[in-house]
Protein backbone atom coordinates (compact mmCIF):
# COMPACT_ATOMS: atom_id res chain seq x y z
CA UNK A 1 0.00 0.00 0.00
CA UNK A 2 1.39 3.42 -1.00
CA UNK A 3 0.61 5.69 1.95
CA UNK A 4 1.58 8.76 -0.06
CA UNK A 5 -0.75 8.09 -2.99
CA UNK A 6 -3.39 10.60 -1.80
CA UNK A 7 -0.70 13.23 -1.07
CA UNK A 8 0.93 12.73 -4.47
CA UNK A 9 -2.42 12.86 -6.25
CA UNK A 10 -3.13 16.36 -4.91
CA UNK A 11 0.18 17.92 -6.00
CA UNK A 12 2.01 18.61 -9.24
CA UNK A 13 5.77 18.57 -8.55
CA UNK A 14 6.26 20.91 -11.51
CA UNK A 15 4.07 23.60 -9.89
CA UNK A 16 4.70 23.35 -6.12
CA UNK A 17 7.93 23.67 -4.12
CA UNK A 18 6.67 21.01 -1.71
CA UNK A 19 8.56 17.70 -1.71
CA UNK A 20 6.77 15.11 -3.86
CA UNK A 21 8.61 11.76 -3.68
CA UNK A 22 8.13 9.56 -6.76
CA UNK A 23 8.32 6.27 -4.85
CA UNK A 24 6.35 4.87 -1.91
CA UNK A 25 7.92 5.42 1.53
CA UNK A 26 9.84 2.79 3.46
CA UNK A 27 8.09 1.59 6.59
CA UNK A 28 9.83 2.91 9.70
CA UNK A 29 9.68 2.34 13.43
CA UNK A 30 6.49 3.24 15.24
CA UNK A 31 7.95 3.66 18.72
CA UNK A 32 9.13 7.27 18.46
CA UNK A 33 10.31 9.81 15.93
CA UNK A 34 10.14 13.46 14.95
CA UNK A 35 7.23 15.82 15.14
CA UNK A 36 6.67 19.17 13.45
CA UNK A 37 4.08 21.93 13.73
CA UNK A 38 3.79 24.20 10.69
CA UNK A 39 1.90 27.48 10.62
CA UNK A 40 -0.06 27.46 7.38
CA UNK A 41 -1.56 30.70 6.01
CA UNK A 42 -3.87 29.07 3.50
CA UNK A 43 -7.48 30.04 2.73
CA UNK A 44 -7.93 29.87 6.51
CA UNK A 45 -5.06 30.10 8.96
CA UNK A 46 -4.35 26.81 10.70
CA UNK A 47 -1.48 24.82 12.15
CA UNK A 48 -0.45 21.43 10.70
CA UNK A 49 0.49 18.94 13.41
CA UNK A 50 2.58 16.03 12.08
CA UNK A 51 4.00 12.91 13.73
CA UNK A 52 6.49 10.52 12.11
CA UNK A 53 4.96 7.05 11.89
CA UNK A 54 5.78 4.07 9.64
CA UNK A 55 7.84 6.12 7.22
CA UNK A 56 5.42 9.05 6.79
CA UNK A 57 4.19 12.10 8.68
CA UNK A 58 0.70 11.38 9.99
CA UNK A 59 -1.02 14.78 9.88
CA UNK A 60 -3.83 16.81 11.41
CA UNK A 61 -4.91 20.40 10.69
CA UNK A 62 -5.56 22.45 13.87
CA UNK A 63 -7.70 25.55 13.17
CA UNK A 64 -6.93 26.98 16.64
CA UNK A 65 -3.41 25.65 17.00
CA UNK A 66 -1.88 23.44 19.68
CA UNK A 67 -3.83 23.86 22.95
CA UNK A 68 -1.97 25.34 25.91
CA UNK A 69 -4.73 25.00 28.50
CA UNK A 70 -5.42 21.41 29.67
CA UNK A 71 -9.07 22.35 30.23
CA UNK A 72 -9.67 23.33 26.57
CA UNK A 73 -9.55 20.84 23.68
CA UNK A 74 -9.00 21.94 20.08
CA UNK A 75 -10.37 20.53 16.84
CA UNK A 76 -7.87 18.44 14.84
CA UNK A 77 -8.92 17.48 11.31
CA UNK A 78 -7.14 14.36 10.07
CA UNK A 79 -5.55 14.95 6.64
CA UNK A 80 -3.50 12.88 4.19
CA UNK A 81 -0.12 11.47 5.24
CA UNK A 82 2.88 13.61 4.21
CA UNK A 83 6.41 12.53 3.28
CA UNK A 84 9.13 12.76 5.91
CA UNK A 85 10.86 15.42 3.81
CA UNK A 86 7.93 17.73 4.57
CA UNK A 87 9.20 18.13 8.15
CA UNK A 88 11.70 20.73 6.99
CA UNK A 89 9.50 22.42 4.40
CA UNK A 90 8.84 26.15 4.64
CA UNK A 91 7.84 28.34 1.72
CA UNK A 92 5.02 29.59 -0.46
CA UNK A 93 2.62 27.22 -2.20
CA UNK A 94 1.49 28.92 -5.44
CA UNK A 95 -2.00 30.25 -5.88
CA UNK A 96 -4.30 27.70 -7.47
CA UNK A 97 -2.43 24.76 -5.97
CA UNK A 98 -3.75 22.57 -3.17
CA UNK A 99 -3.07 24.30 0.17
CA UNK A 100 -1.98 27.55 -1.49
CA UNK A 101 -0.36 29.99 0.95
CA UNK A 102 2.74 30.42 3.06
CA UNK A 103 4.08 27.70 5.35
CA UNK A 104 6.50 28.36 8.23
CA UNK A 105 8.01 26.06 10.85
CA UNK A 106 6.31 26.82 14.17
CA UNK A 107 7.93 24.08 16.25
CA UNK A 108 9.76 20.79 15.85
CA UNK A 109 11.38 18.12 17.97
CA UNK A 110 11.02 14.48 18.93
CA UNK A 111 8.28 12.50 20.61
CA UNK A 112 7.63 9.22 22.43
CA UNK A 113 4.60 7.04 21.74
CA UNK A 114 2.50 6.17 24.76
CA UNK A 115 -0.45 4.74 22.80
CA UNK A 116 -1.41 4.56 19.13
CA UNK A 117 -4.52 2.98 17.67
CA UNK A 118 -7.26 3.93 15.21
CA UNK A 119 -9.21 5.98 17.74
CA UNK A 120 -6.55 7.46 20.05
CA UNK A 121 -2.95 8.66 19.87
CA UNK A 122 -1.05 9.55 23.07
CA UNK A 123 2.41 11.07 22.76
CA UNK A 124 4.98 12.91 24.83
CA UNK A 125 6.48 15.82 22.87
CA UNK A 126 9.98 17.26 23.30
CA UNK A 127 9.92 20.51 21.34
CA UNK A 128 11.10 24.09 21.71
CA UNK A 129 7.66 25.67 22.07
CA UNK A 130 5.55 22.69 23.10
CA UNK A 131 6.48 19.84 25.38
CA UNK A 132 4.73 17.29 27.55
CA UNK A 133 1.82 14.92 27.03
CA UNK A 134 -0.78 15.32 24.28
CA UNK A 135 -3.73 13.13 23.29
CA UNK A 136 -5.52 13.06 19.93
CA UNK A 137 -8.85 11.23 19.91
CA UNK A 138 -11.33 10.58 17.10
CA UNK A 139 -14.83 12.05 17.35
CA UNK A 140 -16.28 11.03 13.96
CA UNK A 141 -15.17 10.95 10.33
CA UNK A 142 -12.01 13.01 9.86
CA UNK A 143 -12.66 15.05 12.97
CA UNK A 144 -10.49 14.49 16.00
CA UNK A 145 -9.75 16.55 19.10
CA UNK A 146 -6.33 17.33 20.57
CA UNK A 147 -5.95 17.61 24.33
CA UNK A 148 -3.00 18.75 26.41
CA UNK A 149 -2.32 16.55 29.43
CA UNK A 150 -1.95 18.22 32.81
CA UNK A 151 1.74 18.43 33.63
CA UNK A 152 2.84 17.69 37.18
CA UNK A 153 4.74 20.33 39.09
CA UNK A 154 8.50 19.94 38.70
CA UNK A 155 10.27 18.53 41.74
CA UNK A 156 12.64 21.51 41.68
CA UNK A 157 13.17 24.61 39.58
CA UNK A 158 16.02 27.13 39.66
CA UNK A 159 14.68 30.70 39.60
CA UNK A 160 15.40 33.11 36.78
CA UNK A 161 17.80 35.87 37.85
CA UNK A 162 18.11 39.56 37.01
CA UNK A 163 21.39 40.81 35.60
CA UNK A 164 22.99 43.99 36.96
CA UNK A 165 22.74 46.75 34.41
CA UNK A 166 21.52 50.18 33.40
CA UNK A 167 18.18 51.31 32.10
CA UNK A 168 17.96 51.40 28.30
CA UNK A 169 18.28 54.85 26.76
CA UNK A 170 14.99 54.45 24.91
CA UNK A 171 12.09 52.08 24.35
CA UNK A 172 11.00 51.99 27.99
CA UNK A 173 7.44 51.23 26.85
CA UNK A 174 8.67 47.67 26.17
CA UNK A 175 9.52 47.17 29.88
CA UNK A 176 7.72 46.80 33.19
CA UNK A 177 9.10 48.04 36.52
CA UNK A 178 8.95 46.41 39.97
CA UNK A 179 10.50 47.31 43.29
CA UNK A 180 13.52 45.22 44.28
CA UNK A 181 12.92 43.51 47.60
CA UNK A 182 15.78 42.77 49.99
CA UNK A 183 14.74 39.32 51.15
CA UNK A 184 15.04 35.60 50.44
CA UNK A 185 14.00 34.28 47.02
CA UNK A 186 11.52 31.42 47.26
CA UNK A 187 9.41 29.33 44.89
CA UNK A 188 5.99 28.24 46.15
CA UNK A 189 4.84 24.79 44.96
CA UNK A 190 1.12 24.38 45.72
CA UNK A 191 -0.68 21.07 45.20
CA UNK A 192 -4.29 20.60 46.41
CA UNK A 193 -3.81 23.12 49.22
CA UNK A 194 -0.41 21.90 50.37
CA UNK A 195 2.46 24.39 50.13
CA UNK A 196 6.18 23.72 49.68
CA UNK A 197 8.57 26.69 49.85
CA UNK A 198 11.88 26.04 48.10
CA UNK A 199 14.87 28.40 48.26
CA UNK A 200 17.00 29.47 45.33
CA UNK A 201 19.52 26.75 46.26
CA UNK A 202 16.85 24.02 46.30
CA UNK A 203 16.46 23.83 50.09
CA UNK A 204 13.01 23.16 51.55
CA UNK A 205 12.26 26.16 53.79
CA UNK A 206 8.55 25.49 54.36
CA UNK A 207 8.99 24.91 58.09
CA UNK A 208 11.09 28.07 58.45
CA UNK A 209 8.19 30.35 57.52
CA UNK A 210 5.03 28.67 58.88
CA UNK A 211 2.87 31.79 58.48
CA UNK A 212 3.13 31.50 54.68
CA UNK A 213 1.46 28.05 54.68
CA UNK A 214 -1.99 29.70 54.52
CA UNK A 215 -1.25 30.59 50.90
CA UNK A 216 -1.86 26.97 49.91
CA UNK A 217 -5.59 27.23 50.66
CA UNK A 218 -5.97 30.89 49.68
CA UNK A 219 -5.59 30.25 45.94
CA UNK A 220 -8.66 28.58 44.36
CA UNK A 221 -6.64 26.29 42.10
CA UNK A 222 -5.44 22.73 42.60
CA UNK A 223 -1.94 23.30 41.27
CA UNK A 224 0.18 26.46 41.18
CA UNK A 225 3.88 27.34 40.98
CA UNK A 226 4.79 30.87 42.10
CA UNK A 227 8.01 32.86 42.31
CA UNK A 228 8.60 35.57 44.86
CA UNK A 229 10.58 36.96 47.78
CA UNK A 230 10.21 36.45 51.53
CA UNK A 231 10.64 39.85 53.17
CA UNK A 232 10.69 41.16 56.73
CA UNK A 233 9.44 44.73 57.23
CA UNK A 234 10.32 47.24 59.93
CA UNK A 235 8.20 50.40 60.00
CA UNK A 236 6.94 49.56 56.51
CA UNK A 237 10.38 49.13 54.95
CA UNK A 238 12.18 45.92 53.92
CA UNK A 239 14.69 44.99 56.63
CA UNK A 240 17.14 42.24 55.72
CA UNK A 241 18.70 42.40 59.20
CA UNK A 242 15.31 41.66 60.77
CA UNK A 243 15.05 38.59 58.50
CA UNK A 244 18.36 37.13 59.70
CA UNK A 245 17.02 35.36 62.82
CA UNK A 246 14.37 33.64 60.69
CA UNK A 247 16.66 32.34 57.93
CA UNK A 248 18.56 29.67 59.86
CA UNK A 249 15.70 28.09 61.82
CA UNK A 250 14.57 24.55 61.05
CA UNK A 251 12.76 23.70 64.31
CA UNK A 252 8.98 24.04 63.79
CA UNK A 253 8.52 25.16 67.40
CA UNK A 254 11.18 27.87 67.15
CA UNK A 255 9.86 28.95 63.75
CA UNK A 256 6.32 29.43 65.14
CA UNK A 257 7.66 31.51 68.01
CA UNK A 258 9.74 33.69 65.68
CA UNK A 259 6.80 34.09 63.29
CA UNK A 260 5.00 35.97 66.07
CA UNK A 261 8.04 38.06 66.99
CA UNK A 262 9.31 38.87 63.48
CA UNK A 263 6.62 38.04 60.88
CA UNK A 264 7.43 37.93 57.18
CA UNK A 265 5.49 38.62 53.99
CA UNK A 266 5.75 36.53 50.83
CA UNK A 267 5.78 38.99 47.91
CA UNK A 268 4.82 37.09 44.74
CA UNK A 269 5.92 38.53 41.39
CA UNK A 270 5.48 35.64 38.93
CA UNK A 271 3.34 32.58 38.17
CA UNK A 272 5.12 29.73 36.36
CA UNK A 273 2.50 26.95 36.21
CA UNK A 274 -1.24 26.79 36.77
CA UNK A 275 -3.45 23.68 36.88
CA UNK A 276 -1.08 21.58 34.79
CA UNK A 277 -0.31 24.35 32.29
CA UNK A 278 3.34 25.51 32.19
CA UNK A 279 3.59 29.28 31.78
CA UNK A 280 7.35 29.80 31.57
CA UNK A 281 7.11 30.15 27.79
CA UNK A 282 4.49 32.89 27.99
CA UNK A 283 5.42 36.62 27.99
CA UNK A 284 6.06 38.33 31.33
CA UNK A 285 3.19 40.77 30.72
CA UNK A 286 0.74 37.88 30.29
CA UNK A 287 2.03 36.02 33.35
CA UNK A 288 1.87 39.15 35.46
CA UNK A 289 -1.70 39.94 34.36
CA UNK A 290 -2.72 36.41 35.30
CA UNK A 291 -1.00 36.70 38.67
CA UNK A 292 -2.93 39.85 39.55
CA UNK A 293 -6.22 37.96 39.13
CA UNK A 294 -4.94 34.87 40.92
CA UNK A 295 -3.51 35.99 44.24
CA UNK A 296 -5.70 37.41 47.00
CA UNK A 297 -3.89 40.08 48.98
CA UNK A 298 -3.24 39.29 52.61
CA UNK A 299 -0.95 40.40 55.39
CA UNK A 300 1.33 37.40 54.85
CA UNK A 301 1.27 37.19 51.04
CA UNK A 302 0.53 39.64 48.25
CA UNK A 303 1.41 40.56 44.68
CA UNK A 304 3.29 43.88 44.86
CA UNK A 305 2.58 46.47 42.18
CA UNK A 306 4.17 46.61 38.75
CA UNK A 307 4.52 49.86 36.79
CA UNK A 308 4.86 50.91 33.13
CA UNK A 309 8.43 51.33 31.93
CA UNK A 310 7.78 54.99 31.14
CA UNK A 311 7.36 55.55 34.91
CA UNK A 312 10.86 54.23 35.69
CA UNK A 313 12.24 57.53 36.97
CA UNK A 314 9.31 58.07 39.33
CA UNK A 315 9.45 54.47 40.60
CA UNK A 316 13.20 54.78 41.26
CA UNK A 317 12.59 57.98 43.20
CA UNK A 318 9.89 56.22 45.26
CA UNK A 319 12.23 53.30 45.98
CA UNK A 320 14.89 55.72 47.28
CA UNK A 321 12.36 57.63 49.39
CA UNK A 322 11.09 54.40 50.97
CA UNK A 323 14.53 52.96 51.63
CA UNK A 324 14.18 50.11 49.12
CA UNK A 325 17.13 48.32 47.57
CA UNK A 326 16.31 49.48 44.04
CA UNK A 327 14.11 48.37 41.14
CA UNK A 328 13.98 45.53 38.64
CA UNK A 329 12.91 46.19 35.06
CA UNK A 330 11.57 43.31 32.96
CA UNK A 331 10.87 43.12 29.24
CA UNK A 332 7.15 42.71 28.71
CA UNK A 333 7.76 40.05 26.04
CA UNK A 334 10.33 38.07 28.07
CA UNK A 335 9.81 34.38 28.77
CA UNK A 336 10.86 32.86 32.10
CA UNK A 337 14.30 31.26 31.78
CA UNK A 338 14.95 29.02 34.82
CA UNK A 339 18.47 29.30 36.20
CA UNK A 340 19.49 32.03 33.72
CA UNK A 341 20.74 35.49 34.69
CA UNK A 342 19.07 37.16 31.76
CA UNK A 343 19.36 40.62 30.24
CA UNK A 344 15.57 40.49 29.86
CA UNK A 345 15.49 41.29 33.60
CA UNK A 346 17.78 44.07 34.86
CA UNK A 347 18.32 45.15 38.46
CA UNK A 348 19.03 48.80 39.10
CA UNK A 349 20.27 49.32 42.66
CA UNK A 350 20.05 52.46 44.75
CA UNK A 351 23.08 51.55 46.88
CA UNK A 352 26.36 49.78 46.32
CA UNK A 353 25.53 46.30 47.47
CA UNK A 354 27.42 43.09 46.78
CA UNK A 355 27.28 39.43 47.68
CA UNK A 356 30.74 38.08 48.54
CA UNK A 357 32.26 34.73 49.47
CA UNK A 358 34.06 34.39 52.81
CA UNK A 359 37.49 32.81 52.31
CA UNK A 360 39.09 33.54 55.68
CA UNK A 361 39.23 35.85 58.64
CA UNK A 362 41.66 37.99 60.54
CA UNK A 363 41.56 37.14 64.29
CA UNK A 364 40.07 39.79 66.54
CA UNK A 365 41.80 41.76 69.25
CA UNK A 366 40.65 43.58 72.36
CA UNK A 367 36.92 43.07 72.91
CA UNK A 368 36.89 40.74 69.87
CA UNK A 369 39.61 38.48 71.24
CA UNK A 370 38.74 34.88 70.37
CA UNK A 371 36.26 36.05 67.75
CA UNK A 372 36.48 37.34 64.18
CA UNK A 373 38.20 40.66 63.66
CA UNK A 374 37.38 41.01 59.97
CA UNK A 375 36.32 38.73 57.13
CA UNK A 376 38.45 38.26 54.01
CA UNK A 377 36.09 38.09 51.07
CA UNK A 378 36.02 37.74 47.30
CA UNK A 379 33.95 36.99 44.22
CA UNK A 380 34.27 34.66 41.23
CA UNK A 381 35.41 35.75 37.78
CA UNK A 382 35.87 33.12 35.05
CA UNK A 383 35.96 30.41 37.71
CA UNK A 384 38.68 32.08 39.79
CA UNK A 385 38.07 33.36 43.33
CA UNK A 386 39.45 36.92 43.55
CA UNK A 387 40.10 38.86 46.75
CA UNK A 388 38.06 42.08 46.93
CA UNK A 389 38.41 43.34 50.49
CA UNK A 390 38.01 42.78 54.20
CA UNK A 391 34.79 43.36 56.17
CA UNK A 392 35.24 44.57 59.74
CA UNK A 393 32.06 46.52 60.52
CA UNK A 394 28.32 45.93 60.69
CA UNK A 395 28.54 43.03 63.17
CA UNK A 396 26.66 42.61 66.42
CA UNK A 397 28.19 40.51 69.20
CA UNK A 398 25.65 37.78 68.43
CA UNK A 399 26.55 37.85 64.74
CA UNK A 400 30.28 37.57 65.51
CA UNK A 401 29.68 34.51 67.67
CA UNK A 402 27.48 32.94 64.99
CA UNK A 403 30.06 33.54 62.23
CA UNK A 404 32.90 32.21 64.39
CA UNK A 405 30.94 29.01 65.05
CA UNK A 406 30.00 28.54 61.38
CA UNK A 407 33.47 29.20 59.99
CA UNK A 408 35.51 27.19 62.50
CA UNK A 409 34.70 23.76 60.94
CA UNK A 410 35.66 25.10 57.48
CA UNK A 411 39.32 25.82 58.32
CA UNK A 412 42.03 24.94 55.82
CA UNK A 413 45.80 25.47 55.72
CA UNK A 414 46.20 27.54 52.58
CA UNK A 415 44.45 30.46 50.89
CA UNK A 416 41.52 29.55 48.60
CA UNK A 417 41.99 32.77 46.61
CA UNK A 418 43.34 32.40 43.08
CA UNK A 419 45.13 35.74 43.28
CA UNK A 420 47.16 37.83 45.72
CA UNK A 421 45.98 39.05 49.13
CA UNK A 422 47.63 42.06 50.80
CA UNK A 423 50.39 40.76 53.13
CA UNK A 424 49.01 42.60 56.18
CA UNK A 425 45.85 40.46 55.88
CA UNK A 426 47.38 37.27 54.50
CA UNK A 427 50.00 36.82 57.25
CA UNK A 428 47.61 36.53 60.24
CA UNK A 429 44.73 35.04 58.24
CA UNK A 430 42.80 31.94 59.22
CA UNK A 431 41.74 30.41 55.88
CA UNK A 432 38.46 28.58 55.30
CA UNK A 433 36.76 26.67 52.51
CA UNK A 434 34.80 29.22 50.41
CA UNK A 435 31.30 27.99 51.27
CA UNK A 436 29.67 30.90 53.11
CA UNK A 437 28.10 33.83 51.25
CA UNK A 438 27.41 37.17 52.93
CA UNK A 439 25.95 40.47 51.75
CA UNK A 440 27.73 43.80 52.27
CA UNK A 441 27.13 47.49 51.63
CA UNK A 442 30.14 49.54 50.54
CA UNK A 443 31.15 52.97 49.29
CA UNK A 444 32.75 52.24 45.90
CA UNK A 445 35.16 50.04 43.96
CA UNK A 446 38.85 50.91 43.56
CA UNK A 447 40.64 50.53 40.24
CA UNK A 448 42.27 47.40 41.68
CA UNK A 449 38.84 45.83 42.22
CA UNK A 450 38.67 46.30 46.00
CA UNK A 451 35.67 47.53 47.98
CA UNK A 452 35.96 50.72 50.01
CA UNK A 453 34.40 50.56 53.52
CA UNK A 454 32.34 47.36 53.17
CA UNK A 455 29.90 46.70 56.02
CA UNK A 456 28.29 43.36 56.87
CA UNK A 457 24.55 43.11 56.20
CA UNK A 458 23.79 39.44 56.64
CA UNK A 459 24.41 35.81 55.67
CA UNK A 460 23.00 34.61 52.33
CA UNK A 461 22.38 30.90 52.79
CA UNK A 462 20.09 31.10 49.76
CA UNK A 463 23.04 31.80 47.43
CA UNK A 464 25.61 29.39 46.03
CA UNK A 465 29.23 30.61 46.30
CA UNK A 466 29.92 29.77 42.65
CA UNK A 467 27.15 32.19 41.60
CA UNK A 468 28.75 35.18 43.33
CA UNK A 469 30.15 37.60 40.74
CA UNK A 470 30.93 41.30 40.74
CA UNK A 471 27.64 43.13 40.15
CA UNK A 472 28.71 46.75 39.55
Amino acid sequence: MDRLAEYRGKRDPARTPEPVPAVPPDAGSGESGIFVVQEHHARRLHWDFRLERDGVLVSWALPKGVPEDPTVNHLAVHTEDHPLEYASFAGDIPRGEYGAGSVTLWDHGTYDVLKWDEREVKVNLHGERVSGGYVLFATGGKNWMIHRERQPLPALLTPMLAAPGRAPAGGLDAWGVEFKWDGVRALAFIETGRLRLISRTGKDITATYPEVSALGHAIPHKQVLLDGEIVAFTDGRPDFEALQPRMHVSSPTAALRLAEQAPVTYLVFDVLQLDGRPLTGRPYAERRELLDTLLPDGSVFQAPPTFPGEDLEAVQAASVANGFEGVVIKRLDSVYEPGIRSGSWLKLKNVQQQEVVVAGWKPGKGNRLGLIGSLLVGYYADGALLYCGHVGTGFTDETLRMLTERLAPLRRLDSPFDGPVPPEYARPAVWVEPRLVIEVLFDRWTKAGRMIAPAFQGVRDDKEPADVVRET
